[in-house]
Formats: structure tokens, sequence, C-alpha cells
């Protein structure tokens, strides 16, 4: 990063803590999204990430350009809002899609063997 040295050491730790926490975060919803075996458990991956993740690399990105420009910046205020507003109502409309078209095959919850929801679908 070109303006990097710029930063004091009392600011460049909070924010490579954060951006650590967030990519890690960000890491261990990516893999829930590939390892989790239903489309109901792979839902609570990205939507906990986009959350909690997201938040610590914008709070990091706005501690960053604060002190390098010396002057509050706020457009980072603008998209967690903007994120946390949005990704609860996509995980939802995603979530009823399943529901709706679950039902419509005829797949009720009463009839799928709690096995058959948990396990991982074998190869063909």
């Amino acid at each position: 990063m070109s303006g990097f040295e710029n930063v004091p050491a009392w600011a460049a730790l909070p924010i490579a803590l954060l951006l650590i926490l967030g990519g890690s975060i960000i890491l261990i919803g990516a893999l829930g999204l590939m390892r989790l075996p239903s489309f109901y458990q792979r839902i609570h991956g990205p939507a906990i990430t986009i959350s909690l993740g997201t938040g610590c690399l914008l709070l990091a990105s706005m501690l960053y350009f604060t002190i390098l420009q010396s002057r509050p910046v706020i457009h980072e205020i603008i998209i967690s809002v903007f994120i946390l507003m949005t990704a609860p109502v996509v995980s939802m409309l995603l979530m009823r899609a399943a529901v709706y078209r679950n039902l419509r095959i005829g797949k009720h919850e009463a009839d799928v063997d709690a096995d058959e929801v948990y396990s991982y679908p074998e190869e063909k």
C-alpha cells in the first residue's frame, strides 16, 4: 500500500486486526457455503459473513482513510447501512423461494427423514 507508511502505529494495529478478523470471518463463511450439505444450512454462511465480516472490513477502511485524510470519512457507513438493510431481505427471499420450490414438487418437511436432510448427496 502506498500510503500505509503515513499511518501511525497506534492506528495501524486496529486496522490490521480488523482486516484479519474480517477476512477470517469471510473465509469461514465461504467454507461453510462450500461444505454444508443442504441449501437451508448453506444459506447461513453468507448471511453471517455479510453482516459481520463486511462490517469489520468497512470499519477498517473507514479508520484508515479517516486517519490518512485527517477528516471523517463516512462513505463506509452508507455502504454498511445499505448492506445491513438488503442482506437479510435477500436471504429471506432465497429461503422462501426454496421452500416454495420444495412445496411445488411435493417434498414436505414431514416426509423428509432427518438423515436425508443432513447427509451429503450420493454421487451417481
